[in-house]
């Protein structure tokens, strides 16, 4: 089939289309994240941005391809998360704003949009890195450039476009050299292939091999659960098994695998228990106290590629003290707004209710393993209610979502792009109500770069970096964003990153316990500073972070 001209409505299958097999192969995405830590979220946070933007097309299809592409470049703008979500709004957003006034596009306006996407995600990203989704997409569209001067056919085209972007994304390894030392290539270059490879089997009419079954089983009978418990008949001290612990397992052959005999040994951990498996991929769904020691179970079957671990008190809580206050009740919103208001990203109820003692004002539930949308960010902003608006993203990947944020919010927002929670704390409490906006920006930031973070927490898969030689459940020393040491013992691992980040001029160092670590962790902890830093003052906080049984902030 040759194709010479382009509608809105054809764009908008293959933008459907693009996002339903990115959907389908977000966990093996999430897979591809180099580090061994159990929030990759690459593909998650693509395949929310992508699903964002493919919602959007749906309520606006029609022949005019350039409202389509505007539709498009609004929902992926508002749904990005993390920084490859981000990347890849800004992708189709230069796509977009060059098709905006075309009825139609040729194969050659085709390609001129896809340039344009990437000269403004280059654009969008401060440091832009060659061996990632911005290489991917530029050599793509440098090939379909080329191939547009002398071919008419928009199929064509996008088979070159397909083409070039998969031997883009094997020579990702070659141009970053911790892809080739663990042996993956770039997991957002690899989204953005599972997206065009979605186009063009539009463009040729063909069908794409749908993702596991037994996880659409997986979900719907998930979904079903969920439904059953109805919050408002219980109350929230009656619920025994807080933690709702979704997470997949590849099945790699490490130990015979029995769906029977794992939802037997898994039945010990807890209740609402859901195990669906093929020969290939095991999805389990259970309500636990101990998410930790069930994900250490899963993991001597294969390799993690998916976890979601949910707070379901603190969930209750807030939808059924939102019921209980009866409209007529509810204490108005002064139409005042204050002068400053914070915004902080917050993983852990007893992180973020630390957040808020020292100042934040609003607190979005989020950092490892989800990270949340642009939109979420810009709610916050105006949820904040002031004039004045400082975002502490706290995560790395959170940083450029925050920014984006930014600049679409109404109020003057300025982001101190904190990657830690340490760096955040350390930020906020430099905080002066006093000072404008830049005078807060400079000492905040200078602030966060005056501590130290150390995060424990376990792999999920083998791998080689940095001279460590990690296997699955060894426990990891990370610190300031860097792995240093594993350990089998989480003890043993955590006293040597404390001996690794801790010195002589250290003056305060504070413990951030998670919910996998429990009250004799600690105190071993605390006897090890005293003997060993006899000068430096402990601080103890229950944060309750997921996956990370420890977090450390020097100062």
């Amino acid at each position: 089939m040759s194709i010479k001209v382009l509608d809105g409505k054809r764009f908008a299958e293959m933008i459907i289309q693009g996002a339903n097999h990115l959907s389908a192969n977000a966990k093996m995405v999430d897979a591809l994240n180099v580090f061994p830590v159990p929030d990759g979220d690459t593909g998650t946070n693509m395949n929310l941005s992508m699903t964002s933007g493919a919602k959007e097309v749906k309520n606006n299809i029609q022949e005019h391809i350039g409202k389509v592409g505007t539709s498009l470049s609004r929902g992926l703008l508002m749904g990005a998360r993390g920084n490859s979500g981000v990347i890849l709004s800004q992708l189709f957003r230069g796509f977009s704003k060059a098709i905006e006034q075309k009825n139609t596009i040729t194969a050659k306006e085709f390609a001129g949009a896809l340039e344009a996407g990437v000269t403004t995600a280059y654009k969008a990203v401060m440091k832009p890195v060659e061996g990632t989704i911005l290489t991917v997409a530029k050599d793509a569209a440098k090939k379909g450039v080329l191939v547009a001067k002398k071919e008419e056919d928009i199929v064509i085209l996008m088979e070159e476009v397909v083409k070039e972007a998969r031997a883009s994304l094997n020579r990702t390894p070659d141009l970053l050299p911790v892809l080739k030392e663990v042996g993956v290539v770039d997991s957002g270059g690899q989204g953005l292939l599972i997206v065009y490879e979605g186009f063009l089997a539009v463009l040729k009419g063909e069908a794409l091999p749908e993702g596991p079954s037994a996880v659409e089983a997986m979900d719907e009978l998930v979904n079903a659960e969920h439904h059953r418990n109805v919050q408002g008949h219980i109350n929230t001290e009656d619920i025994e098994f807080g933690y709702c612990t979704e997470f997949m397992v590849k099945l790699e052959g490490k130990r015979p695998f029995s769906e029977e005999q794992f939802r037997q040994d898994l039945s010990a951990y807890g209740d609402s228990l859901l195990v669906i498996s093929d020969d290939q991929v095991a999805k389990i769904h259970v309500h636990t106290e101990r998410p930790g020691e069930v994900l250490t179970y899963g993991q001597t079957y294969g390799n993690l590629i998916s976890m979601k671990i949910e707070n379901m008190r603190q969930q209750h809580t807030d939808i059924v003290g939102e019921k209980a206050q009866p409209a007529a009740e509810k204490k108005p919103v002064s139409d005042e707004k204050k002068e400053y208001g914070i915004v902080t990203v917050s993983m852990g109820t007893g992180i973020g209710n630390l957040f808020k003692s020292i100042g934040a004002n609003i607190v979005i539930e989020g950092g490892q393993t989800m990270n949340p949308s642009t939109e979420d960010i810009v709610k916050a902003v105006k949820e904040a209610h002031a004039h004045k608006v400082i975002i502490l993203p706290n995560n790395k990947n959170i940083i450029m979502a925050a920014e984006q944020a930014a600049e679409l919010a109404e109020e003057d927002v300025i982001v101190i792009p904190s990657k830690t929670v340490p760096q955040g704390m350390s930020a906020l409490l430099a905080f002066n109500p006093g000072a404008d906006l830049a005078g807060n920006q400079s000492e905040m930031t200078e602030a966060m770069n005056h501590v130290k973070t150390g995060q424990l927490t376990f792999a999920v898969r083998d791998t080689s970096i940095d001279g460590l030689e990690i296997e699955t459940g060894d426990f990891m020393g990370i610190s300031e964003g860097k792995i240093v040491l594993k350990d089998k013992d989480k003890l043993k691992a955590a006293t040597s990153l404390l001996s690794n980040i801790v010195n002589e001029d250290d003056e305060i160092l504070t413990i951030l316990k998670g919910e996998d670590a429990t009250q004799a962790d600690v105190d071993h902890l605390v006897q090890y500073l005293e003997e060993n830093f006899e000068d430096i003052e402990v601080e103890v906080h229950d944060g309750g972070q997921p996956l990370y049984p420890f977090i450390f902030a020097i100062e």
